[in-house]
């Protein structure tokens, strides 16, 4: 694990520039760093040792010197890989699972990625014919940033890295602002900065005699469904969660889990205690003071059952204080479900460098609510529209607020809503319910500022892979869109960084891209049956698990942020807004923050999302824009709770 980043072009100077880029990312890699330089590039990695402690250094050349690679991830089926390419006559200098990339490159050119199973971000310098290639793994686990102008083609793991060169002017893209206040997000290719692009998960960027091109090489298609009876197919999903998490135990240090008292990481953490045989397997859990439901209990349940070697603590979620730590590391607005991330990150490292999590188990298995909701929708659409657009959208809105978690009125409302819209429509409208939906965008935005945008609805970053034809099943499409979408622009962008923050290698079993696609070939019964959620993920949990943890509604960190935003956080929102940059530079319209904050306040509509977002909006800009530190935001943001 370790942070890349490269300059192509630049002239002399990029030496001195290349070792300004890698100490900004130096959280990502505080174990090493290394160079490399000719007369076309210049190449800098930091270096988390987790495999090859001794002669894993990057960059690495081949026998020949004129390839060269630097490697952010993990290659799990390294070893192989390895012996194969042995068997070819490849030499290996390093006992590093990455240089594998390496020698399948030499042996199969641009195709080397088909060979791939892991999480990575790759670049390849090819000085024979003066090709660059640049990779990202298959559902983007590891990020990677590029820009291309002024002469120069420079990338790297983060955001920051490109902005610490002298050939980058940091600018708001308003397009990616649009998109992100509807759906949570970045999507495709956008950043929140002008001209810098990410690199989309299962995508390869090749520059060659000046031109590049992005071509996707993997595709996940769920047409092909299993043979055979329901428990041979679990059986199977069994047999493929078991191999995944034994193959991502690849270490040379120390591997711990985190458990949330979840069925995916008390699954992953119960099936790491089978494949260990050195000691008990350190989990680490944390409860909040301030959540009204803790988990806590039913993780050391799992502690318990498998004589794990339990770590857990109970912390005060300072929220408030957390939002600069969060968007200084995520380059980015931060999240409400990046904070337990942070805070269980800082505590796993004062013990492991790696640990295993269960990401990717809602997104495969079908585990979020809003995917059996829209059954109930179609259930509920069977009533005529008239009667729901104007009948019951005035009734459902006559339930009292109560500003928690999954409310009667947040249900309520979202089940009327959603209903008056088909498919695709529907789904794409679900995901910005209680966030900022196409109209409550044109009531946001300026005119002149929605000029500026090129692509004006939003509801096509979800349109595009939810009628792409992958899959005809209506929970099939549901989760193809999000594992294109949510997966890798949003929950792997806070997984990576709110991992790296504290130097620590997050991986995820349930998203090695041949376990999904086996997910993807199983029939849609198998993920949601009826109402109950992650049916075939369920089966397999029952094989380690209680069944009072198996079958218990889902939870996940829900902190009162809305009733705060009423009375801790009442005096900051005031004085913040009265003072928006996103106002005084004509992006946002005055009246429009002033309104949801009134019916916030008032107690009229629970707008606590909305209101999430403009304010980590405005910090951002001040962190980014206006050179405010951490140390600086910490003092604005105690300023902006005075009277």
């Amino acid at each position: 694990m370790c942070g890349i980043a490269g300059i192509l072009g630049g002239g002399d100077g990029r030496r001195d520039v290349i070792k300004h880029m890698t100490d900004t990312i130096v959280h990502r890699g505080p174990d090493d760093s290394g160079f490399f330089y000719d007369d076309d590039i210049a190449l800098g990695q930091r270096r988390l040792s987790i495999i090859d402690l001794e002669t894993g250094r990057q960059p690495i050349t081949n026998q020949t010197e004129d390839v060269v690679l630097i490697c952010n991830g993990e290659i799990y089926n390294s070893p192989d890989l390895r012996k194969s390419l042995e068997d070819k006559g490849y030499h290996f200098k390093t006992a590093t699972d990455v240089e594998t990339v390496l020698h399948l490159y030499e042996e199969f050119g641009e195709k080397c990625v088909d060979y791939l199973q892991g999480m990575f971000a790759f670049v390849i310098w090819d000085q024979r014919h003066k090709k660059l290639i640049l990779a990202r793994d298959h559902l983007g686990q590891k990020p990677l940033y590029f820009f291309q102008g002024n002469g120069v083609f420079c990338f790297a793991s983060e955001v920051k890295a490109l902005l610490a060169t002298p050939w980058i002017e940091p600018g708001a893209d308003l397009e990616a602002i649009w998109h992100y206040v509807s759906m949570r997000f970045v999507p495709d290719e956008l950043s929140f900065f002008k001209g810098v692009r990410k690199l989309p998960a299962a995508h390869m960027l090749v520059w060659q005699n000046g031109t590049s091109r992005v071509e996707r090489y993997w595709q996940l298609r769920f047409g092909h469904k299993h043979p055979g009876t329901d428990e041979q197919i679990i059986d199977g999903l069994h047999d493929v969660i078991d191999e995944s998490v034994r193959s991502h135990l690849l270490s040379d240090v120390r591997v711990g889990a985190f458990l949330s008292g979840g069925i995916d990481s008390s699954t992953i953490a119960a099936m790491m205690a089978h494949h260990t045989d050195n000691g008990p397997v350190p989990v680490f859990s944390i409860g909040v003071k301030e959540q009204s439901f803790n988990e806590l209990p039913y993780a050391r349940m799992v502690v318990e059952r498998y004589g794990l070697e339990g770590h857990e603590k109970v912390v005060s979620a300072d929220m408030i204080h957390l939002i600069p730590k969060m968007i200084s590391h995520m380059d980015e607005p931060s999240d409400p479900y990046g904070v337990g991330v942070y805070l269980v990150s800082r505590l796993a490292r004062e013990t492991v460098k790696v640990v295993l999590s269960g990401d990717g188990g809602d997104e495969n298995f079908a585990g979020y609510d809003r995917y059996a909701g829209q059954r109930y929708a179609d259930m509920y659409a069977i009533l005529p529209r008239w009667l729901r657009a104007n009948v019951m959208s005035r009734l459902v809105r006559l339930v009292p607020e109560s500003f928690g978690y999954k409310t009667l009125a947040q249900k309520a409302r979202w089940l009327n809503d959603v209903s008056l819209y088909e498919r695709g429509h529907r789904y794409a409208y679900s995901l910005s319910f209680l966030r900022f939906t196409q109209e409550m965008k044109h009531s946001l935005f300026t005119r002149s500022a929605i000029d500026n945008i090129e692509v004006e609805n939003s509801d096509r970053k979800i349109l595009d892979y939810f009628d792409a034809g992958n899959a005809d099943d209506l929970v099939d499409r549901m989760l193809y869109t999000d594992l294109m979408t949510r997966m890798p622009d949003h929950l792997m962008v806070i997984a990576d960084r709110m991992t790296m923050a504290h130097s620590l290698e997050s991986r995820a079993p349930l998203l090695d891209h041949r376990l999904t696609e086996y997910a993807a070939a199983m029939p849609g019964r198998l993920k949601l049956k009826g109402s109950r959620l992650k049916h075939g993920l369920k089966e397999v949990a029952g094989r380690y698990l209680p069944g009072e943890l198996i079958d218990r509604s889902k939870q996940g960190f829900g902190f009162p942020i809305a009733r705060w935003m009423r009375t801790d956080l009442a005096q900051l929102l005031r004085n913040l807004f009265k003072q928006s940059r996103f106002v005084e530079q004509g992006w946002f319209e005055q009246s429009a923050i002033d309104t949801l904050l009134d019916e916030h306040l008032s107690g009229t509509t629970d707008h606590n999302f909305r209101l999430w977002i403009l304010l980590n909006l405005e910090f951002w800009y001040r962190q980014y824009f206006e050179g405010m530190s951490v140390d600086d935001m910490q003092d604005f943001t105690a300023s902006l709770m005075q009277d």
